[in-house]
């Protein structure tokens, strides 16, 4: 079963100002004296398309595949694999900024388990009510909080 991310109007308005960020870093120099030259303007929108591509692979791909053994949470090239024997707790959250977090929206859930370096993992999947249902059926020791 695979949910996919929450997409909230904060998250987008939030990746266009980052996008918007790095194409003035990116093309700024272009302005100053030798920026005219065409191997800096390649470079610069080579560093532009290349940044840019990546934050979208990240944002774009994010999603929460139910296997049999484990939960797998993918967002561009991070992926983390949850064993549900390791989930301990599944709360809410509205914090975005801090922590490992695999999400784009501010309604998200929390997910602490044993093996987790930083302790938990933040994810917004799109249907939130149908994924924790889902979570509670593959994992009955976890402690749940709505």
């Amino acid at each position: 079963m695979v949910f996919r991310s929450k997409v909230d109007s904060f998250f987008i308005k939030f990746i266009l100002i980052v996008v918007l960020i790095i194409g003035i870093v990116s093309f700024l120099p272009l302005f100053v004296e030798g920026g005219t030259q065409l191997s800096v303007i390649l470079l610069m929108t080579s560093i532009f398309i290349i940044v840019t591509g990546f934050i979208l692979w990240i944002v774009c791909a994010i999603k929460y595949v139910f296997d049999q053994k484990y939960l797998l949470v993918k967002g561009g090239p991070f992926r983390s694999r949850i064993l549900y024997e390791d989930i301990t707790k599944v709360i809410p959250s509205k914090d975005i900024f801090i922590g490992y977090r695999i999400l784009s929206s501010k309604d998200g859930i929390e997910i602490f388990y044993k093996k987790a370096i930083l302790g938990s993992v933040k994810i917004s999947p799109d249907n939130k009510s149908e994924f924790i249902n889902e979570l509670k059926k593959r994992c009955p020791n976890a402690q749940f909080k709505e």
